[in-house]
């Protein structure tokens, strides 16, 4: 794998153990009510959205299940930045980001 794909992966891990430890020991009343740690996790959202995106750009064939998915979550928070659904990041969080960090690891580890 090319080396700038690799440094778009570390940069998606990187953003997942930040949402990690962001919303530790936290439910979806507690992120609901929170704006900084809001804030702190949809802009890690950005991250990891726009680091697909050039890795999707780079290799459209790249094994990651959901980067159609993680580059939408992106361009809703962007573009759609008023309608963002608590329970659709929540979701995200526990859902998506678990399944998102073991496929990256995965593609680290092969490098």
């Amino acid at each position: 794998m090319n080396n700038k794909i690799n440094k778009f992966l570390y940069d998606i891990k990187l953003s997942i153990e930040k949402i990690e430890d962001y919303v530790q020991n936290k439910d979806i009343d507690a992120y609901s009510n929170d704006g900084m740690l809001k804030d702190a996790v949809e802009r890690n959202f950005l991250v990891i959205g726009e680091a697909m995106n050039h890795i999707v750009k780079l290799d459209p064939n790249v094994k990651i299940t959901s980067k159609i998915e993680v580059i939408g979550m992106r361009n809703r928070i962007v573009h759609g930045y008023d309608m963002v659904s608590n329970v659709a990041v929540w979701d995200a969080v526990k859902t998506h980001i678990p399944i998102l960090k073991q496929e990256i690891d995965i593609l680290l580890e092969k490098n």
